[in-house]
Order: structure tokens, then C-alpha cells, then sequence
């Protein structure tokens, strides 16, 4: 269950990054109380996640999934550029994660 928490919190890690565009610097009351929601639950689970996976897995994975996240809504939304090397780095950061999850029991 401790996967499926890290995995949760960093969708809402991905929720909350994203969010923070549409706050424009905090301006905006909806996509505030919405991203500093997705801030709360994120850190929540991944709370619930540390009891029983390493603390420098978890962080590296919850960090990694709101990366990858973040990087793709970012090339969806808001036409961010797509070039090889940005594919190179999250193909990467997807090889760090899948070992780190492989490595840890």
C-alpha cells in the first residue's frame, strides 16, 4: 500500500505544480485554495508513504513522478518546447525511478 500512497502523492505533486501557474502569484482565489489543497494531500501521502519506504527513495521517486509530470502538462498546456533532449531527461529520470522502486523492497 505504501507504493500506491507515493504514487497518489505524486499525482498531487504534479496536481499542485501545474496549479501554481493558474494562481498567478497567488491572485486567483479558486486555483489557490485548489493548489494549496494539492499541496496538502501531496505531502499527506506522502507521509503515509515514509513509514514504510526510505526516506531518500520516496523523496527521489515523489520528486521524479512530479517532474515528469510537470514537464508533460507543461508541453500539453502551455505548448512548452519538445526536443530530444528533454525526452533524453525524463527518459532518465524514468530509469532512475524504475531502479530506485527495484532496488528497495
Amino acid at each position: 500500500m505504501h507504493w500506491i500512497y507515493l504514487l497518489i502523492a505524486g499525482l498531487f505533486e504534479i496536481s499542485w505544480a501545474v496549479g501554481l501557474k493558474f494562481t498567478h502569484g497567488f491572485t486567483r482565489i479558486a486555483p489557490s485554495v485548489l493548489t494549496v489543497a494539492g499541496m496538502i494531500l501531496s505531502f499527506y501521502f506522502l507521509s503515509l508513504a515514509l513509514k514504510n519506504l526510505p526516506l531518500g527513495t520516496a523523496y527521489a521517486i515523489w520528486t521524479g513522478i512530479g517532474t515528469i509530470g510537470t514537464v508533460l502538462f507543461g508541453i500539453i498546456l502551455f505548448e512548452e518546447p519538445v526536443t530530444a533532449m528533454r525526452l533524453i531527461c525524463i527518459a532518465l529520470i524514468i530509469s532512475g525511478i524504475t531502479g530506485l522502486k527495484l532496488l528497495t523492497q
